[in-house]
């Protein structure tokens, strides 16, 4: 019961971050996002023209709305947990009899709720460039929540070993928006070279982003099911090294 208090204060803590503050978490990916329709989709999109028997705009509507779920989800995570650390709050939760399962969850939580609540802007905002059917609804619903799990974790991870605030811009600045602007968000790996085809094999976005677009129109590189058993596998090795680094106080205990 005393846990289950905990986790709702947590996660209550966490929406309220981020929900206070909106026009700074939800309203600038609504901007961004539409520019990228209105840039790629329609103006250079028309000049593409078909990519695997669809329109332009209807192949990168999946993955910018991936790509948004990512770095949100990534960013509420790594920010909070950060800043915890840096005011010092975290010794509250330490001396608390509160399990690490719980801490986890909370920041987790809430994480994914914001990545999921800016997925749902990107998404509304798309409807207003074209039409969007659902193929696979399973496919789709599964692999938006387990894309947001799995980047708040990463985030998580990235804010216990962060030392500064510095520190928790280098991952997304120089490796998260590469591999997701790598990840098929804009082409098909099919367009690429045959040794570039197998080097993008190697980022494991490019599975996400082609499970989320068979999901929504039924077009994808590579396997569905064998993307969502690489993410599966991604989530429960990072819970895994999350409680044990949070079990060693690793970057929280001084």
């Amino acid at each position: 019961m005393n846990n289950s208090i905990a986790l709702r204060t947590l996660l209550f803590k966490e929406i309220r971050r981020f929900t206070r503050i909106w026009p700074q978490t939800l309203l600038p990916p609504a901007i961004t996002t539409s520019l990228y329709f209105l840039i790629f989709g329609k103006l250079i999109g028309e000049r593409i023209g078909v990519v695997n028997g669809v329109s332009y705009m209807d192949y990168i509507v999946p993955g910018v709305i991936l790509m948004s779920v990512i770095s949100h989800s990534y960013a509420n995570v790594v920010s909070s947990f950060y800043s915890t650390k840096f005011q010092r709050h975290i010794e509250e939760l330490l001396v608390a009899p509160v399990p690490n399962w719980v801490i986890l969850a909370g920041y987790i939580g809430g994480g994914v709720t914001r990545g999921m609540l800016v997925g749902c802007v990107v998404t509304a905002i798309s409807m207003g460039f074209t039409e969007i059917t659902v193929t696979n609804w399973w496919v789709t619903v599964s692999i938006f929540v387990l894309t947001a799990i799995l980047f708040s974790l990463a985030g998580f991870i990235n804010a216990i070993f962060a030392d500064s605030f510095d520190d928790i811009s280098i991952i997304p600045n120089f490796v998260l928006t590469p591999l997701s602007y790598l990840g098929g968000v804009f082409y098909s790996v099919s367009m690429l070279p045959e040794i570039w085809q197998k080097i993008a094999l190697g980022n494991p976005i490019l599975y996400m982003i082609n499970a989320f677009r068979y999901g929504l129109i039924g077009i994808s590189d590579i396997d569905v099911y064998y993307a969502l058993a690489i993410t599966l596998g991604f989530i429960v090795v990072m819970i895994v090294f999350c409680l044990i680094l949070l079990a060693k106080g690793v970057g929280v205990k001084s």
